[in-house]
């Protein structure tokens, strides 16, 4: 009559971890298990000059761009402050 009387309900926090470790030994093996013999290519050498005709990277381009719209940015500023200057005192200066 002193013994102590367990449960056998189990939480559903409980059966999930449970689900999913049983999911992970499933599928953790088969990875592990699948070695492939072939060797990592060796990478071609660089060439010795890059020709002068060659396309341009997308990294190239948007840098491009990027310097085009800075260059346009300052000239619209300068312009802005000229004409504001020119308003303001009725003599345009020279930045």
């Amino acid at each position: 009559m002193t013994e102590k009387i367990t449960s056998g309900a189990i939480s559903r926090r409980r059966a999930l971890s449970v689900i999913g470790i049983a999911a992970l030994s499933i599928a953790v093996p088969s990875t592990v298990l699948t070695v492939s013999n072939v060797q990592a290519e060796q990478a071609p050498s660089p060439p010795a000059q890059i020709p002068t005709t060659t396309k341009q990277t997308g990294t190239e381009r948007r840098q491009e761009r990027r310097t085009r719209r800075v260059r346009r940015r300052m000239a619209r500023r300068t312009g802005r402050k000229q004409r504001r200057q020119l308003r303001r005192t009725g003599t345009e200066k020279k930045t």
